[in-house]
């Protein structure tokens, strides 16, 4: 299977690679339909950062899957830093000597 010129030449317009392109499209396809995670978009884009891989994918409109679990397990971290925070300041640490 091969790309047509006009379509390969418009892509090319666009200022980028084809292979570069075909393999963001692919990794996008994968995480939409959640065959790829993020860390298999990662390795496979050569990017350095998860928050590399969530601006790719915010820039092209791949919304990040966040599950009612995910939710909650935020939720329970959230209230562990506040009651800490309630707590008052940690103590110094003690130097020895």
């Amino acid at each position: 299977m091969t790309i047509p010129d006009e379509v390969a030449a418009q892509i090319a317009a666009g200022g980028k690679d084809l292979s570069r392109a075909a393999l963001e499209a692919l990794a996008l396809e994968g995480y939409r339909s959640e065959s790829l995670t993020e860390a298999e978009i990662r390795q496979m884009l050569g990017f350095e950062t998860r928050t590399e891989v969530h601006a790719f994918l915010k820039e092209h409109s791949a919304w990040m899957h966040y599950t009612f679990e995910d939710a909650e397990r935020d939720l329970a971290a959230s209230r562990q830093v506040r009651t800490r925070m309630q707590a008052g300041p940690l103590p110094a640490p003690r130097r020895a000597g």
